[in-house]
């Protein structure tokens, strides 16, 4: 299916009313033209240095419209693009783009190694716009989500254990600088919970992978998300880290409380209460624009019910396919039209969404 370039606020709006009554749906392969032009796209915008910035990189790519909030590139946009590119089956040693995953992850790396033992921070750029609005350290929980899925992946063995070195140094700084409440809502960002769904979703991979996480981390980050749901006294402080949005919580609750399947049945009226809203166009069109917090959302609802599948996954799969396919640019490109607005960021969780069924991280 040809892409159509959306750039309308209230064209992505309408989108989402007519297709949760659609059922003309396409079907995305891994191989589809819509995924194979976004990754064609993110390859061509790399920078010299392996990294990826806001909206491209170099500034030949940059639209005139867009207000950069950094120049170069970064850490956190880094690591999405190159997650969009290991999801689409390559690693640094083999696929199509082995040498751009190579790449990434090495501009990554050295900022991690270079990065201090204390604190949370883990590049010495600050005021990006995908920080801004999901944290000040989200190039650290983003980072920390790529190293674990490549982590024993990477074709050599000193390769790997410069991969796990890194990991486990995010590791240690994520659950350092975990808040009292259970959560990574560090102050600083628009929708830090997603910061938070960012955070905990790496020390869950990372734990897979046999590095040490401690059992009372995730067992506070699993109580801030109960309380979060059950409208309990934490629910003052989880308002502002969802920007008031129902999207950006429940998708960071559904992927927290669906990760196993005795977490699926401990959780079970929990999360038939959040697959219900998907039917409601409302809640599924998060703050009322295509923005990179709804994009980041979706990825974590499909992940989510990809691991149990059945009729809930396959109607929201074909739901959330249609609407991407819809909404990718001409250029294969997505791009948000609220907040998170640079195509590498969007582009990335794009991709991811419509990889869903090969996530290497579902078990």
């Amino acid at each position: 299916m040809k892409a159509v370039k959306i750039s309308a606020l209230a064209v992505a709006a309408v989108g989402v009313c007519s297709i949760l009554g659609s059922s003309n749906r396409p079907k995305v392969e891994e191989n589809s033209p819509n995924i194979d032009k976004a990754l064609h796209w993110l390859v061509s915008v790399q920078g010299k240095d392996g990294g990826w910035g806001q909206d491209g990189g170099a500034t030949s790519y940059v639209r005139s419209t867009e207000h950069l909030e950094t120049n170069g590139n970064d850490v956190a946009n880094t690591a999405v693009a190159t997650l969009a590119l290991v999801h689409a089956g390559n690693t640094p040693v083999k696929g199509e783009y082995r040498s751009p995953v190579r790449s990434g992850v090495d501009f990554i790396l050295r900022s991690v190694e270079d990065s201090p033992e204390e604190g949370l921070a883990i590049t010495r750029i600050s005021g990006t716009q995908i920080q801004r609005k999901l944290g000040p350290y989200i190039d650290t929980f983003l980072t920390s989500t790529l190293l674990s899925e490549l982590d024993g992946n990477t074709g050599e063995a000193q390769s790997n254990q410069r991969v796990r070195r890194a990991l486990e140094k995010c590791v240690r700084k994520i659950q350092k600088n975990q808040q009292q409440d259970g959560s990574w809502n560090i102050s600083g960002g628009w929708a830090p919970i997603l910061g938070t769904s960012m955070a905990s979703r790496s020390l869950d991979q990372a734990a897979r992978k046999g590095v040490r996480v401690e059992a009372v981390t995730m067992a506070k980050v699993d109580e801030y998300t109960k309380k979060a749901q059950t409208g309990s006294s934490i629910s003052m402080t989880v308002a502002p880290a969802s920007a008031g949005v129902p999207l950006y919580q429940n998708a960071q609750a559904l992927e927290q409380m669906s990760r196993s399947d005795k977490d699926r049945k401990k959780n079970a009226k929990e999360i038939r209460d959040i697959t219900a809203q998907l039917s409601d166009s409302k809640f599924v069109n998060g703050f009322g624009s295509m923005g990179g917090e709804e994009f980041f959302s979706y990825l974590n609802i499909s992940d989510s019910l990809h691991r149990a599948g059945g009729e809930e996954w396959n109607k929201w799969n074909n739901q959330i396919k249609t609407q991407l396919v819809r909404l990718q640019n001409e250029d294969g490109t997505w791009a948000g039209h609220h907040c998170i607005t640079g195509r590498v960021a969007v582009t990335g969780a794009a991709v991811m969404t419509l990889l869903a069924e090969r996530d290497p991280v579902v078990k």
